[in-house]
């Protein structure tokens, strides 16, 4: 079977979008207004007298849910981080898709893929073998 090593234009291209390293990450940024601990606190009994906000990072690890805090700055930048791992994701799935379509022309172009290469009933059938084993009931 001859396949072809010529490799697409736009599997190229896309695999040139990916080995550009860019910081990326999982997870989510939540923001959280909270009551704090002293009974005599505003706080507890207005809620604009709350404390906050305060930002937080949540993300995966090791089967794990891992928080940690964040400035406002650092909230941001999370928040670009975590933006830009999604544009990866999609970018690996284009790039799976168009790997695939790859595959199917190469798959169509060869000569197994001919209409009489693929006659129905083209396999003999097998027999099955009988277990010898007994059941201890019987």
């Amino acid at each position: 079977m001859k396949i072809n090593p010529e490799v697409p234009s736009s599997v190229r291209e896309l695999a040139a979008g990916l080995s550009q390293p860019k910081p990326m990450r999982r997870g989510s940024v939540s923001e959280r207004i909270m009551k704090c601990g002293k009974a005599s606190c505003p706080c507890q009994q207005d809620p604009k007298a709350r404390h906050g906000p305060y930002y937080s990072l949540t993300r995966p690890k090791a089967g794990k849910t891992q928080s940690r805090y964040l400035s406002p700055e650092q909230a941001k930048l999370a928040r670009e981080q975590i933006e830009q791992g999604h544009k990866f994701q999609e970018q690996v799935e284009r790039y799976r898709e168009a790997c695939e379509r790859w595959a199917d022309a190469q798959l169509e172009s060869s000569p197994a893929a001919s209409s009489e290469a693929a006659e129905k009933g083209g396999s003999k059938a097998t027999s099955k073998t009988k277990s010898s084993r007994r059941s201890k009931t019987s």
